[in-house]
């Protein structure tokens, strides 16, 4: 697909870093596998890997840790 972001480049299957901050917590997911721009590098991930990793935070919120570092399994 044509990159919604730079418009210049095509995405090609990857992974990326996602991220996430709510309230006190921080929550980092490893190797989430997406699309991701050839030209500036843009992720979109797709979703039902988005429901899955906001599913996991939600859970990960409720507990007393600050950071939170995660490896996406599929």
């Amino acid at each position: 697909m044509k990159c919604v972001l730079c418009r210049n480049g095509e995405t090609q299957n990857g992974e990326t870093l996602f991220t996430i901050s709510r309230d006190r917590v921080a929550v980092v997911v490893k190797n989430v596998p997406a699309q991701v721009c050839q030209n500036c590098g843009e992720a979109y991930v797709d979703d039902v890997t988005a429901s899955r990793i906001f599913n996991q935070a939600e859970e990960l919120v409720k507990s007393d840790n600050e950071v939170e570092i995660l490896h996406f399994a599929a």
